[in-house]
């Protein structure tokens, strides 16, 4: 499987209401030992990345993470832009991803960005 098919499913993971369906996903994207970080979140693993997904399928039925870019590989580091759709298909935030890759190819880890870099102050 390709970092480009990885990503996708890893996307796919946080667009999919069925935990089950998710659970599928996330074992051909993401690895065992797997940290994910963003302003408001930290896990570790499968379960935990699930259960953060869970949440925010709970917080905003309808919801979408859709990628808005190409992905961007080289050695075993992997980034991507990204907007957060609300269920009217409305932009809510955008964001970037930058992620780690694990030796088996899946994601080890990404820490998730939103919005902008702060201006140079």
């Amino acid at each position: 499987m390709t970092t480009d098919d990885v990503v996708q499913k890893y996307m796919a993971a946080w667009n999919e209401p069925d935990a089950a369906k998710r659970a599928t996903l996330l074992e051909a994207a993401w690895s065992d030992g797997g940290v994910y970080v963003d302003p408001v979140a930290r896990s570790e693993g499968r379960a935990g990345l699930a259960e953060v997904i869970a949440g925010f399928h709970a917080q905003r039925p309808g919801s979408s993470i859709v990628l808005a870019s190409g992905i961007d590989q080289h050695h075993d580091q992997v980034r991507f832009r990204w907007d957060f759709l609300d269920a009217d298909g409305k932009t809510l935030i955008s964001g970037i991803d930058v992620g780690d890759i694990a030796d088996d190819g899946r994601l080890a880890k990404i820490a998730g960005f939103w919005g902008d870099p702060p201006a140079v102050t």
